[in-house]
């Protein structure tokens, strides 16, 4: 029996945007454990999309900026309350046009911005996905991250990220 809308195994796409100073294109979330935090573009993928199309879309959605993919960099998996697995894949975007103003999506969000990794680490103010991945490189293979706490808030019984080291 589904325990929620989406039914017990979700599936969303991020988008990492990476600037020319190297900079990430992050929003700050209205809702849910991720309220008032910095985090990545990202949202359900709908059933006519592929991930891919729906990390595209997410950030187009959420800040109106125009990407393009360039690869699969990492993957967060997650079992909510033991009965919804929570799965996601984080793309590397670019901008097609950094000059392009970044416009949050108020609706969902509170602002969004081109913020550096060490902005976000220092801030306290950062998903705890983004602190992690601001530790990794995004260039080489594929690893997990295990024992990665991102708060009660959340009710996870088990997490996972798994990003390039």
């Amino acid at each position: 029996m589904a325990t929620h809308k989406r039914g017990n195994v979700w599936l969303g796409a991020a988008g990492l945007v990476v600037n020319s100073k190297g900079e990430w294109l992050v929003v700050k979330k209205r809702y849910g454990g991720l309220h008032g935090k910095w985090s990545l573009p990202a949202g359900f993928v709908q059933g006519d999309e592929t991930i891919d199309q729906a990390a595209l879309r997410e950030v187009k959605e959420e800040t109106g900026i125009d990407c393009e993919m360039i690869e699969l960099i990492g993957f967060r998996s997650g079992v909510l309350q033991e009965k919804i697995s929570d799965n996601m894949a984080i793309f590397l975007l670019y901008a097609k046009d950094e000059k392009q103003p970044v416009i949050a999506q108020l609706s969902e969000l509170y602002s969004a911005d081109w913020l550096s990794p060490t902005e976000l680490v220092t801030c306290g103010e950062a998903s705890v996905m983004l602190v992690e991945m601001a530790s990794y490189s995004l260039e080489q293979g594929l690893t997990p991250i295990h024992h990665v706490d991102p708060g009660k808030v959340f009710g996870y019984s088990d997490y996972k990220l798994f990003f390039r080291k």
